[in-house]
């Protein structure tokens, strides 16, 4: 008995012993870890309790008093202390506070009871206030800006960067490249097409509204899967429909592909600046991200010298019957997609942003980035023995909002739970952006970037179809007008372009082998002629007769014969489908591509300066002043009565104004934190889509009626951004939030 009574002493010492280290070990593991891992630790403690109490139930012997001395027996209160502190005090030991919600003294036969309360208010403790939640992500945050700069300083700025910067202007490059393609083929589209005016209007404004829905779209989805994955994603939609768009032959099908390729592209502007400037350190950043916008420059200047070189060369086409045609419009729409190839290409080699991986607490995928950014520079600088010293790096504290269904749910049901959660996280960023720290700063951008684009868009629209009716009016001066002429037994075999004939008489004539441009025939009389392969543009028939008159293979459709009489007269063969434009149009095209060409080359000043003064004078200063300088040359407008004047002025408001842009973009870049800067930059540059939209619409409604309007709109919207702007914070020398 004494053996056994010596065995059931160190047995209870042995167990009172295992509860005093696994709470020790407890209160340690929950200081390093959290409430969440101490949770853990309980659990695992509460079992190796009970284990101990059964494995002492079963050695006890009923007739052994209770003794103070004797160790832990269920009815003594010695154990009824332990019981306390190892259930419903769990966490603590006898030193500890009480955790708020917490329950002692309860017996055991009321635990039930007591659970229900104690889930509760766990749950209250486990689940911190949102507000508190995001001002400790704040003050992360403001770490981790602080300690990205000093890291980048560490890396340098070289070889990597510029890889970067060249990936990245292809991007951009093919945004510059979309603006322009729907102008330049739509002389081409709209007779291969047979395009009404309200087609052609559409066509021309739907690639700004597939840019509108990009820009915002791809925007908060930046912020959420990453920059350089949502990019490449974007601009493989843009370049799959651009692909397939050049070989649409209706219009209902192009115009879709083309929206669809104006929503890939959306995404390219807001990523590619937020992109790149996580990788720039603050003295760096204002000028090459002004460098980065030449290549929105570039795209304009591709674009206008492949149309230039492509569209007029109807030679490089071919046709299967009527039904199918491949005329060289679309060789050159096809040819405007390699740009978004190529920055896929790029794109596939480059790593993701390590800001964004540290702001949704990817520590060792950034660190990672820096390292591989580190070395390759210093490696370029022919340093390569130089170590990257970082080892660790704050990274944002995360809120867990993981949705799971389990093993046996259904793939679309998981991809639904999937799509929804993450629409609910993007809507939920957007709306901060409109939160009472961010609210008075995006009010003011958002009328910043409406008066920019609806001023700039409105006019450089508005500029070309100016000369377009300069170029008419001129045209229209030039027509030579013939009366009562009468001509017998004649053959016409040689163009006959802007002329009008009046109460002419025409017997038994040949028109054979002959283009008609500008003609117009009025009050006259046609009797036994023959009308052999004619194409013809504007050229109509009015008030005219038609005795025993042949029309073999010719598009003189009765559309274009205005009340006209016909007696004996048959049409054989005539001409189907929409013809291309003819020579005279060819060279009003090399007119419009070179004015392209023109303004858009004009900007590369304004890009130079802006790029070499941008973090010498500031981002505010620049934007103000070149949308001051902008709004004076608008008055010289009402100055420009002839086609040169108007290409001089379209070619000075353009190298003023790109200032503008760059200043914006970098001032847009570096006012919003980094996990909000896509969807800002999104939700803004969509809103420059609506109003570039709006101002193409009332500014081109104006042409050949009044230059005043366009002027007075101009003007005033460019002097209400620059006083908006002098508003707003400036950015310069700031670390990057």
């Amino acid at each position: 008995m004494e053996d056994d009574g010596r065995y059931r002493d160190g047995r209870s010492d042995f167990v009172r012993g295992a509860k005093d280290i696994a709470k020790v070990a407890k209160k340690q593991v929950g200081k390093k870890m959290g409430r969440g891992a101490d949770k853990v630790a309980d659990e695992y403690t509460k079992r190796s309790y009970k284990r101990f109490e059964e494995e002492d139930d079963d050695d006890d012997y009923g007739g052994m008093p209770a003794s103070n001395d004797d160790g832990y027996h269920r009815n003594d209160s010695r154990a009824n202390d332990d019981e306390g502190h190892s259930d419903s005090t769990e966490g603590h030991d006898e030193d500890d506070e009480i955790y708020e919600g917490e329950y002692q003294g309860i017996p055991r036969a009321e635990s039930g009871k007591a659970g229900g309360v104690d889930g509760v208010e766990a749950a209250q403790a486990q689940f911190r206030d949102l507000s508190a939640y995001e001002a400790e992500r704040r003050k992360d945050q403001e770490e981790l800006a602080e300690q990205y700069e000093t890291i980048l300083q560490e890396c340098g700025h070289g070889k990597f960067q510029w890889t970067l910067y060249f990936a990245l202007g292809l991007a951009l490059m093919a945004d510059g490249v979309e603006i322009f393609v729907v102008g330049f083929v739509l002389p081409s589209a709209e007779k291969d097409m047979c395009l009404s005016e309200p087609n052609k209007g559409m066509l021309g404004l739907i690639v700004y509204l597939g840019m509108m829905v990009g820009a915002f779209v791809w925007g908060g989805l930046a912020d959420r899967i990453g920059r350089r994955q949502t990019l490449l994603i974007s601009l493989s939609i843009n370049s799959v429909f651009a692909f397939f768009s050049s070989f649409m032959q209706g219009y209902v099908s192009f115009l879709f592909c083309r929206l669809a390729s104006g929503v890939g592209i959306g995404g390219s502007i807001p990523i590619v600046f937020s992109y790149y400037s996580e990788f720039l350190a603050q003295e760096k950043r204002g000028e090459h991200l002004s460098w980065l916008c030449m290549f929105w420059m570039i795209g304009g200047i591709y674009a206008s010298a492949m149309a230039w070189a492509i569209i007029p060369h109807y030679g490089w086409s071919f046709q299967m019957g009527s039904a199918y045609q491949f005329h060289s419009w679309r060789v050159f729409v096809l040819v405007c997609a390699f740009p978004a190839v190529a920055a896929i290409s790029a794109l596939t080699i480059m790593p993701e942003s390590p800001r964004f991986f540290l702001e949704n607490g990817k520590h060792d995928e950034a660190w990672m980035i820096l390292k591989q950014v580190h070395d390759t520079n210093m490696k370029a600088k022919g340093y390569p023995e130089r170590v990257f010293s970082v080892t660790t790096i704050k990274t944002v504290k995360q809120m867990d909002d993981l949705v799971t269904l389990g093993d046996g749910a259904a793939w679309h049901q998981k991809w639904r739970i999937k799509l929804t959660s993450l629409f609910h996280q993007v809507w939920s960023n957007f709306l901060t952006v409109f939160s009472p720290e961010y609210r008075r700063t995006t009010y003011m951008m958002m009328a910043v970037w409406f008066s920019m684009s609806f001023s700039y868009y409105g006019l450089t629209v508005w500029f070309p179809d100016m000369i377009k009716y300069l170029q008419k009016q001129d045209y229209a001066s030039r027509t030579k007008f013939f009366a009562k002429e009468k001509i017998e037994h004649v053959t016409f075999n040689f163009t006959l372009e802007n002329q009008v004939h009046r109460q002419g008489e025409y017997f038994n004539d040949k028109f054979m082998n002959l283009k008609m441009r500008s003609m117009v025939f009025e009050d006259s009389l046609f009797e036994e002629c023959y009308f052999e392969d004619i194409t013809s543009s504007n050229t109509f028939f009015k008030n005219c007769t038609f005795i025993a008159t042949l029309f073999y293979n010719t598009d003189l459709f009765k559309y274009r014969l205005v009340n006209s009489k016909l007696i004996n007269s048959t049409f054989l063969h005539n001409k189907e489908g929409c013809l291309l434009s003819d020579v005279s149009d060819e060279n009003n095209a090399y007119m419009v591509y070179f004015v392209s060409f023109l303004g858009t080359l004009a900007v590369l000043p304004g890009n130079i300066v802006s790029a070499l003064l941008m973090d010498k004078i500031g981002r505010l200063r620049m934007l103000a002043g070149s949308s001051v300088i902008s709004c004076i040359s608008c008055f010289f407008l009402s100055f420009g009565n002839s086609e040169s004047a108007m290409i001089a002025l379209l070619c000075l408001f353009g190298g003023i104004s790109i200032a503008s842009w760059n200043a914006l973009d970098v001032l847009t870049v570096e006012l919003y934190p980094s996990d909000k800067r896509c969807t800002a930059f999104g939700f803004l540059n969509a809103l420059c889509k609506l109003a570039a939209i709006l101002g193409i619409s009332i500014f081109t409604s104006f042409v050949g009626i009044t230059k005043a309007v366009p002027i007075i709109f101009a003007s005033g919207a460019l002097a209400a951004g620059s006083f908006l702007a002098l508003k707003l914070p400036e950015t310069r020398g700031q670390v990057l939030q």
